[in-house]
């Protein structure tokens, strides 16, 4: 399988994944829900999280996605992006999920905006150990 391939392959089958941003010039991570177009992806946060606040300062993001810690040799990818706020009514709607409920009132609440993430670099390992990643450069 081509590279696009396999990175659109553990998109499309794990959205639980880490995002990380810079906040007070030091890494914060946090869990994330996923949803992407093609390779770009999106994530549902309210705009007030200090998620935001960081994109706003740095936009410079990583993404984990893939690894569900079952075994050593399970396969992955890292994607070094460029995050922008998205507060399209279409996208939203298309990206609406009943799990974000415990977080967001719907996809009309005037809370919920999404991150786009405009990847720049995408890594993607076979297993746990590799020393030379699979490199795909938007």
């Amino acid at each position: 399988m081509e590279l696009k391939g396999k990175i659109l392959s553990i998109l499309q089958n794990q959205q639980t994944g880490v995002l990380a941003t810079v906040r007070d010039h030091k890494p914060h991570i946090c869990f994330m829900m996923f949803f992407h177009q093609d390779l770009t992806l999106y994530v549902a946060t309210d705009h007030l999280s200090r998620k935001v606040d960081d994109i706003k300062e740095n936009n410079n993001v990583h993404v984990l996605i893939g690894n569900e810690g079952k075994s050593w040799g399970e396969e992955f990818i890292e994607i070094e992006a460029d995050a922008y706020l998205e507060d399209s009514a279409q996208l939203k709607q298309e990206f609406w999920n009943d799990s974000l409920n415990k977080w967001l009132d719907g996809p009309e609440d005037p809370n919920y905006i999404l991150l786009r993430l405009e990847p720049k670099h995408i890594y993607y390992i076979d297993k746990a150990g590799t020393a030379h990643p699979e490199v795909l450069t938007l």
